[in-house]
């Protein structure tokens, strides 16, 4: 496996990864995540490459405060090769070298299997409520069938 960063030709086999994934959403374009997190910090998009193959990512944020962990996704086909543990380990490497003193991550309450993931990586549940306020309303909402 070769962890390396994202660069621009991997966004369509990227999308389709999360999208294979279920990490994609109506109201959350993918095509636009990738270009506000090249904007904010494009070092920080990770690519786990098997055979030539993309099948791993992570998005990784700081903000001074708490490190953030997003799109951790793994092709299903390679799942429970330490893929995930390796990528979360080279955005835990980038964060330390941040100076960050804790990662948070949110995972929808009904995904009992990144839980025990996470939890079974070290990961503690945060005793806290996730609250969100939508900014900004995309012009028209992501159809997942689109191709970028």
């Amino acid at each position: 496996m070769i962890l390396r960063q994202f660069i621009e030709n991997d966004r369509a086999e990227v999308i389709a990864l999360w999208t294979l994934c279920g990490l994609t959403r109506p109201q959350n374009n993918p095509s636009r995540d990738i270009d506000r997190k090249i904007n904010e910090n494009p070092r920080y998009i990770f690519i786990a490459e098997c055979d030539a193959k993309i099948v791993g990512t992570i998005m990784v944020g700081y903000d001074g405060h708490r490190g953030w962990l997003n799109y951790l996704a793994v092709h299903p086909e390679y799942r429970r090769r330490g893929i995930a543990t390796k990528m979360i380990d080279e955005a835990k490497r980038a964060l330390m070298e941040l100076g960050c003193p804790k990662i948070n991550l949110q995972v929808r309450s009904s995904n009992i299997n990144a839980k025990m993931f996470y939890k079974s990586i070290g990961f503690v549940e945060d005793d806290v409520v996730s609250f969100g306020m939508r900014l900004t309303y995309e012009e028209e909402t992501y159809d997942v069938q689109d191709k970028p």
